[in-house]
């Protein structure tokens, strides 16, 4: 057993192991979004059937020798076309330049051509290894149970997930970890051979008839150990996809708020398939009385999340969100369990379980963001969860007490009114809504506020649950730059000092500005005739409500200066310009990338920071709006000015009055900058700050992880604030 089950454990590491790689190459040429991911796990779903397909044709219809020479050729012509990638591209898995998106249309089905063509052939072969290798296992163990080699296949998984963002990503280079991967297939081809010999061998012997282990066969029923019917595949079906919508779904919900990546995608992948390891190891594991408890309980948790807000701790949102996964879908693979067949159709039910999995990615895909307006099917996918554990506590066990009966009402009404309870989440029934609208790069809507004070009538753009720009209707406000960028703001006290030196050194007037995410167009607002201000936005809606659609915001029309607007990445843009030699020359750079909470990584890179360099005029100010109720990204910008040789101001603006609290960091090639009278005379808390030695945490391409941000204001012992000699301590 020993060969299957290394094998098999390695298959089952590299598989899990190289999506999260995959997602990180993808994310940078994709906006950076959490429906990348999504994107992404529904293509690695799909190869996952096509190998659970290919498995179960090749299990069932040829002999055994065949199977070991078709199955030895397909690992062949993988490790050959590695080999060839890695001469022709330079890597076995990354993609090359040419699939980087030239617009912002059709980015799903770029994305899935993508990983098609870089990491498809290799992913179905792995694909495969599970069921073929079980299946081989069964022939030549008959009376061993093949159940626990899946078991241990999902522990590779688990363990190659959560190694992933606690050990591979901070450390080694994403270069490096394509070579990494490409050279353990390698070895998996060679354990793959050992047990094909093994077969190949015990084919000289008459094979033996099929049998159940013991083991197996205590916990088959009749109709389990029969022919599956329709009724049993499509309640596997139903299962599987259930448990995969909630997977997808609770991955965009945490996602969303924080940052898109490999951290926040692998744990709940990682506990979909603990799941599954602890449903598949003994039915015992599973009891539908405690999980039911504890979907109510997590539901119960993950409606309070949701009512405090994004800014609730991220650890209390992982739990409650991690909670209800994990009950809905222990309910879901406990069940799925319980409907097992017999080993003789272990490859059809690996298929259906599969098929689910496939549907799942494809409602979150695809189907849910064409039906629904916001992220619907996160409570509804709760809500599939209730109602199985609901239906299976319906029939009434034999020499059931009355005790034991009332607890099984109270369940059930529980249950029922937590449905009940979802449905109506959905339905989200808040007056001030005006609009709603869903797309690849998330959730938007358009809040209208104050409509019983005149003055204090307003229009609000949430992206997520975040909002991202406001807008007055009153005359005196309407033109006043709201939120994040007020004049005492740190972008509104660069463009001010700016404004400033241009006065005193006699040059005439007109800044250039840049600003990297749209909002509602408040930088705008802050820009005079003279000025010209260039956005750069990846979400065709909100470039689309910004320029007046609904009526709900007009600062670009209103604003006296001149102002473009460039629809697509704005690394990308910016790096095609230059490309096409058209170096903006801004005097001030704003980078204010934001889905919802979530800040792109790629957008904040080294890398980035060299392309956002270029477009600065001789003494243009980078404006960094780093905002994030989670991540404390003080130290990224810091390493990027000493990476560049340039001087770091952190500007924190709180108003009471004013519930969008904003921090920025300028980075100014000069260190006067922010020394003017400005930023003197500024109410924001305005500190001039240098790290002390090599930064700690820092961003690139290559390598960068949110984990050493979460510890907010860990990095004050690494700098030290720099102030006017007059200002000095005695």
């Amino acid at each position: 057993m020993r060969r299957y089950a290394l094998t098999l454990f390695a298959s089952a590491f590299l598989l899990f192991g190289v999506q999260p790689l995959a997602g990180k190459f993808a994310l940078p040429w994709f906006g950076g979004t959490p429906a990348v991911w999504t994107a992404c796990m529904l293509f690695f779903q799909a190869a996952l059937l096509a190998g659970y397909a290919y498995a179960h044709v090749v299990a069932t219809r040829l002999a055994p020798r065949a199977q070991v020479k078709l199955h030895l050729g397909l690992l062949g012509l993988t490790v050959v076309v590695l080999a060839a990638r890695a001469l022709l591209v330079g890597s076995p898995v990354a993609p090359g330049p040419e699939w980087r998106p030239t617009g912002v249309e059709g980015f799903t089905g770029r994305l899935l051509a993508m990983l098609a063509v870089t990491i498809g052939l290799p992913f179905f072969a792995l694909s495969t290894t599970a069921p073929l290798l079980q299946s081989w296992f069964a022939r030549a163990r008959p009376g061993a149970s093949p159940y626990r080699l899946y078991s241990l296949s999902n522990a590779g998984s688990l363990l190659a997930l959560l190694s992933y963002p606690f050990v591979v990503e901070p450390a080694v280079p994403r270069s490096l970890q394509g070579w990494g991967w490409a050279a353990g297939f390698v070895l998996f081809v060679a354990g793959c051979a050992v047990c094909a010999r093994d077969v190949w061998s015990r084919e000289l012997t008459p094979a033996p008839a099929e049998a159940v282990s013991p083991e197996l066969a205590a916990g088959l029923s009749d109709e389990a150990s029969a022919r599956p019917g329709l009724g049993r595949t499509l309640a596997w079906l139903g299962l599987s996809g259930c448990a995969s919508v909630l997977l997808l779904a609770t991955t965009n919900q945490l996602s969303q708020d924080v940052a898109a990546g490999p951290f926040l995608w692998v744990l709940p992948l990682a506990l979909y398939l603990l799941t599954f390891i602890i449903a598949f190891e003994r039915e015992a594991l599973y009891s539908r009385t405690l999980f039911s408890l504890l979907l109510i309980v997590a539901v119960a948790g993950v409606t309070r999340v949701v009512l405090a807000g994004p800014h609730t701790a991220l650890g209390l949102q992982i739990l409650a969100y991690g909670g209800a996964l994990l009950a809905g879908c222990m309910v879901c693979h406990g069940e799925l369990y319980r409907l097992r067949p017999a080993p003789r159709y272990l490859s059809a039910f690996y298929l259906w379980v599969s098929v689910g999995g496939v549907l799942g990615g494809i409602i979150v895909t695809i189907i849910a963001p064409r039906i629904f307006v916001t992220y619907a099917e996160y409570p509804l996918a709760l809500a599939a969860c209730c109602l199985i554990a609901l239906v299976t506590m319906l029939p009434r066990p034999p020499g059931e007490e009355r005790l034991e009966r009332l607890r099984r009402s109270i369940r059930m009404f529980l249950l029922a009114f937590v449905i009940v309870g979802l449905g109506v989440a959905v339905a989200d029934f808040r007056r001030e809504i005006r609009l709603t609208a869903r797309n690849f790069f998330g959730v938007v809507q358009v809040l209208e506020q104050g409509r019983d004070k005149p003055e204090e009538h307003r229009f609000t753009l949430k992206h997520g649950a975040i909002a991202h720009g406001v807008q007055y209707t009153d005359p005196v406000k309407r033109r006043l730059p709201m939120s994040y960028f007020t004049p005492e703001s740190g972008l509104g006290l660069a463009v001010a000092e700016h404004r400033r030196l241009r006065e005193a050194v006699g040059l005439p007037p007109g800044l250039r500005i840049g600003v990297l995410g749209l909002g509602v167009g408040s930088t705008a607002a802050l820009a005079q005739a003279e000025d010209s201000v260039r956005f750069y936005e990846i979400n065709p809606k909100i470039i689309s409500l910004a320029r007046g659609e609904g009526g709900y915001f007009s600062y670009l029309a209103d604003t006296p200066a001149r102002v473009e607007v460039v629809e697509g990445d704005a690394r990308i843009s910016l790096e095609r310009e230059l490309e096409q030699g058209q170096a903006e020359g801004f005097d001030v750079l704003a980078v204010d990338t934001f889905s919802s909470d979530s800040i792109p990584v790629h957008l904040l890179t080294e890398e980035a920071v060299t392309v956002y360099r270029k477009h600065l005029a001789p003494h243009g100010v980078l404006a960094l709006h780093i905002s994030n109720a989670h991540l404390d990204l003080v130290p990224i910008a810091l390493a990027h000015a000493r990476a560049f040789g340039m001087h770091a101001t952190l500007v924190v603006y709180n108003p009471k009055d004013n519930p969008a609290r904003s921090v920025w960091v300028l980075l100014s090639p000069d260190a006067e900058f922010s020394w003017g009278p400005t930023f003197v005379k500024a109410t924001s808390n305005v500190r001039r700050l240098e790290l002390l030695g090599p930064a700690s945490v820092t961003w690139t391409d290559e390598r960068g992880s949110v984990l050493p941000l979460l510890n907010k204001g860990s990095w004050q012992s690494e700098v030290r604030e720099i102030v006017l000699p007059a200002q000095a301590s005695p």
